[in-house]
């Protein structure tokens, strides 16, 4: 994730503020960022499953990993 000049300014500002708290505090912040976290991580899972056939194809995919039915990516990979 490539960080604009702004989100440097929001993280140097909750830096910032985090240094401030006590550390009660400190853990109340810790454990909201943990369930923020986690809630975009559960949109993002809930994305992908809304894709037609996705959990079909990645199922198929974990199968034909663990079957060692996989080309190493050097060997497909092109510069571009």
């Amino acid at each position: 994730m490539e960080l604009t000049q702004e989100d440097i300014k929001i993280l140097q500002e909750a830096e910032m503020r985090l240094r401030r708290l006590s550390p009660d505090k400190l853990r109340v912040v810790s454990d909201f960022l943990a369930e923020l976290e986690e809630t975009e991580e559960n949109e993002a899972t809930t994305e992908l499953l809304n894709i037609p056939g996705f959990e079909k194809s990645l199922r198929e995919a974990i199968m034909q990993a663990e079957a060692g039915e996989v080309v190493p990516f050097d060997s497909i990979r092109r510069d571009v």
